[in-house]
């Protein structure tokens, strides 16, 4: 609710449903188990509790949003039932549900702590955006999953060959959500403004999961609009 460009943005309505019930419905149709909003705001629990959803209140101090589920699961699954949990924004109603399938399969893969997703750069526009975060990551020939080197607002690697589009959403190893919430802020996270150079810094392993494309994230009134001509069309 308090987001800086667009306030009150989870609550905005598109297509008759208020945004944070459109996340809601992606995250139940992947069928990958038990989904909650986990929120700061009374009127936002009330909301989704409405819709049939579980909602979780959770401290409005909390630093991240893997402050806040990790906080939420001590709630909903204090026995540790559960062994891994996605973290998916609160701004992302258009997500493909298959998206958070792959992610979690890609958690599966070896010995990985996290996995993310990541999608090609297909313009310049994009390469050269600071808010653009690009993952560093080769996907062998046919491959659809990769360990994560580095996440950086520059435009990395340098030379010929493809560059990532990092998407901010995530699975993570339970054991490893608690280790990382529990680490300080480390020196890269501070520079790039990314906190998954903290786990990373930690010795931490994350799979980046490769999809065809960027759902784009509700940040101003622009992307409202787009979003919601989106909508429309689909209907």
């Amino acid at each position: 609710m308090a987001s800086t460009r667009l306030p009150g943005k989870i609550l905005a309505d598109i297509g008759g449903l208020p945004m944070i019930i459109h996340v809601l419905r992606r995250a139940q149709e992947a069928d990958l188990g038990p989904v909650a909003v986990a929120c700061a705001e009374q009127n936002v629990a009330e909301l989704v509790r409405a819709a049939g959803g579980m909602a979780v209140l959770t401290d409005p101090g909390l630093p991240s949003g893997s402050d806040r589920i990790a906080a939420a699961l001590t709630q909903i699954d204090p026995a540790g039932r559960h062994d891994m949990v996605v973290n998916l924004q609160g701004d992302l109603p258009l997500i493909d549900p298959l998206m958070l399938t792959s992610l979690v399969a890609a958690l599966a893969e070896a010995d990985f702590d996290i996995a993310t997703l990541v999608a090609p750069i297909t313009s310049d526009e994009e390469r050269a955006a600071s808010s653009v975060v690009k993952a560093v990551c080769a996907f062998p020939t046919g491959a659809t999953v990769a360990p994560a080197l580095y996440f950086s607002r520059a435009a990395v690697p340098w030379g010929d060959g493809p560059l990532f589009h990092h998407i901010g959403v995530y699975a993570y190893r339970r054991a490893a959500l608690q280790r990382f919430v529990g680490l300080a802020e480390s020196a890269l996270e501070r520079r790039e403004k990314l906190e998954q150079l903290r786990a990373l810094e930690a010795g931490m392993r994350i799979a980046c999961a490769l999809v065809d494309h960027a759902p784009f994230g509700i940040d101003t009134q622009a992307d409202l609009e787009r979003a919601r001509q989106t909508w429309k069309a689909r209907q």
